[in-house]
């Protein structure tokens, strides 16, 4: 088996291995990422922490926004939505980052869209629950906010 090769590190004068750099490289996204993974997450936490990219309601709104419109870049989200473009961008981020939106670059423009059928299932199954039990959610105190 080759040696590993060395890396420079432009920041200082060291270098360090291929092994080393991918590993930092891993880390260092980690460590960046818009969530903290404990230990061992059982499947249910997992499924939860998912489940609440949805309950935020600017976030909710983006992807109605993206099944009703197709695809969108982010200023016109933004305008259509009446939120800040740094805002969007943040939410769109962590739409990504969980696999419910994807992007595709045109030119200079990115365009966000629904990245799975399977998203618009769910939102569209959110709907019809929503009709069968609407004032029970309205009213409902355990889920810290009440419209």
């Amino acid at each position: 088996m080759p040696a590993a090769r060395s890396v420079a590190v432009t920041r200082s004068a060291e270098f360090i291995s291929v092994a080393d750099y991918t590993r930092a490289a891993v880390s260092s996204a980690l460590a960046d990422a818009p969530f903290q993974l404990p230990a061992a997450p059982a499947r249910g936490d997992l499924v939860a922490k998912y489940f609440r990219t949805l309950a935020d309601p600017t976030r909710l709104r983006i992807l109605q926004l993206l099944r009703a419109e197709g695809e969108l870049p982010v200023g016109e989200i933004a305008a259509r939505l009446g939120v800040t473009q740094p805002g969007i961008s943040n939410h769109l981020a962590c739409l990504r980052w969980c696999g419910f939106v994807a992007t595709r670059r045109q030119h200079r423009t990115v365009f966000n869209f629904v990245a799975d059928e399977r998203v618009l299932m769910l939102l569209e199954l959110g709907d019809a629950l929503l009709t069968d039990n609407a004032e029970h959610v309205a009213a409902c105190c355990q889920t810290g906010e009440r419209l």
